[in-house]
C-alpha cells in the first residue's frame, strides 16, 4: 500500500468517530450533539472537551509588537456537515486532526476533540480535503485584565490570525476562555465582536 493510501486509511477511523457523533438514534450521541444536561455522561464528557471562545475583528497591526511568538498554519477540512467539522492542520512542524461539534450559546461554545498526528500523514490527508485550503500566520499575545479567581485557572492569550493567499487582508482575533462569563480587557487593536457569526468560521472561509 502506498503512503498516500495508508494515510487515507487512517482517516477512516476518524470518519467512524464522526458518524458516531452524528448518530441521532444513539441516546448518548443525541445528548452529545444537543448538549442535553439530563445526562451525566454527556455533561461530563462535554465539560472536558468544550471550547469556549470569543472572536473579534482586528483594527490594526499593533498586535505584532505585542506578540510573544507566532506560527505558520496550513489547514483544510475533510468534512463540514451540519456544523460538525473534521479539520487537518499543520502548525510549523506539528500536525493535528480536530473534530468540532455544532456551536451553541450564540457561537460561544462547542465540543472539540483534537489529536496530534504525523506531519507527513497530515500532508497526505490535506490532499483529500475539501476545496478552500487556509494559510495563515497566528500571532500569540498575552491577555491582560480581570480574571475569575478560580484555582488552577490558566493564563489567557489572544490568538490573532493573519490570513494569506485568497483571504489576504482578513485578520481575526480569538480568545479562549475557561468560563463563558470570564472577564478580560480588550487591547486597542481589537475591533467589533463577531462571535457566533458563521461568516467568520474558518470552515466557511
Amino acid at each position: 500500500m502506498c503512503f498516500f493510501s495508508k494515510a487515507a486509511a487512517k482517516v477512516l477511523l476518524i470518519f467512524d468517530i464522526h458518524k458516531f457523533l452524528a448518530n441521532k438514534n444513539c441516546k448518548k450521541c443525541f445528548f452529545l450533539l444537543k448538549w442535553g444536561k439530563s445526562s451525566t455522561f454527556a455533561a461530563g464528557f462535554m465539560n472536558k472537551n468544550t471550547e469556549i471562545e470569543r472572536k473579534f475583528l482586528v483594527k490594526d497591526d499593533s498586535y505584532k509588537a505585542l506578540s510573544i511568538r507566532h506560527y505558520e498554519i496550513r489547514q483544510g477540512y475533510l468534512s463540514k456537515e451540519h456544523g460538525r467539522t473534521i479539520r487537518i492542520r499543520i502548525r510549523d512542524n506539528e500536525a493535528f486532526i480536530t473534530i468540532k461539534g455544532p456551536s451553541i450559546n450564540n457561537g460561544l461554545s462547542r465540543f472539540e476533540w483534537e489529536k496530534a498526528i504525523d506531519v507527513e500523514d497530515a500532508k497526505a490527508l490535506l490532499k483529500l480535503a475539501l476545496p478552500g485550503e487556509i494559510v495563515k500566520t497566528r500571532w500569540i499575545i498575552p491577555c491582560k485584565g480581570e480574571r475569575l479567581e478560580v484555582k488552577g485557572e490558566r493564563e489567557l492569550f489572544w490568538e490573532v490570525d493573519e490570513f494569506h493567499g485568497r483571504l489576504n487582508g482578513m485578520i481575526i482575533a480569538e480568545i479562549e476562555l475557561d468560563d463563558e462569563k470570564q472577564r478580560f480587557i480588550k487591547p486597542d487593536f481589537i475591533g467589533d465582536e463577531v462571535t457566533g457569526n458563521p461568516r467568520y468560521y474558518n470552515s466557511n472561509l
